[in-house]
């Protein structure tokens, strides 16, 4: 993973901890997930790419089942966008690099 990334932790995902990094792009994956392999490097170039704008993190959800579960994450890739702490939108599934900065650009 990248200095680009951040690696949370379940107990890293409170409101007022998200609302401090702004705009963030929460993936869960896991290491065995095979569209969530796909999605890794599409991600390290968003992160670059836009960095300033918004955050991106990644939760392992087999070190973090709570995480998974608070969020209600049934699927991988899930990714969720957080905007001053709450969840905005969430996107399901291994997609191409410009449906995600779509995504993100889709919320302010």
């Amino acid at each position: 993973m990248s200095e680009q990334i951040l690696n949370l932790k379940g107990s890293d995902l409170t409101e007022t901890k998200l609302a401090s990094l702004g705009k963030v792009l929460v993936d869960f994956w896991a290491p065995w997930c095979g569209p969530c392999r796909m999605v890794a490097p599409i991600l390290e170039q968003v992160a670059a790419e836009m960095s300033g704008k918004v955050t991106i993190a990644k939760v392992n959800i087999d070190d973090n089942p709570d995480a998974a579960a608070q969020y209600g994450v049934s699927s991988i890739p899930t990714m969720i966008l957080f905007v001053d702490g709450k969840e905005a939108a969430r996107m399901i599934g291994a997609n191409p690099k410009g449906a995600i900065v779509d995504f993100i650009n889709s919320q302010n």
